[in-house]
């Protein structure tokens, strides 16, 4: 079952409160989105550091129920 986008914005907002979150279906299928997460806490982290976060904040649904999400990340 796909997963909806403000239920990924959701679960990236509930481990980054701090975070701007925009969710982009990609293909209108429900399991290939962009998102772009903006978070003051992201000051000084790796891009990689920041990406972890993000995924960590999904709890383990990407490859399963979320197939695809195409990751963009920002300090402010």
């Amino acid at each position: 079952m796909p997963m909806a986008a403000d239920e990924i914005a959701e679960m990236i907002r509930a481990a980054i409160p701090d975070a701007t979150v925009e969710i982009t279906d990609l293909a209108g299928d429900g399991d290939h989105y962009a998102a772009r997460v903006v978070s003051p806490s992201f000051a000084g982290m790796p891009r990689v550091k920041q990406h972890q976060q993000v995924y960590a904040a999904l709890g383990g649904r990407m490859g399963g129920v979320l197939h695809a999400l195409q990751l963009t990340t920002a300090a402010s």
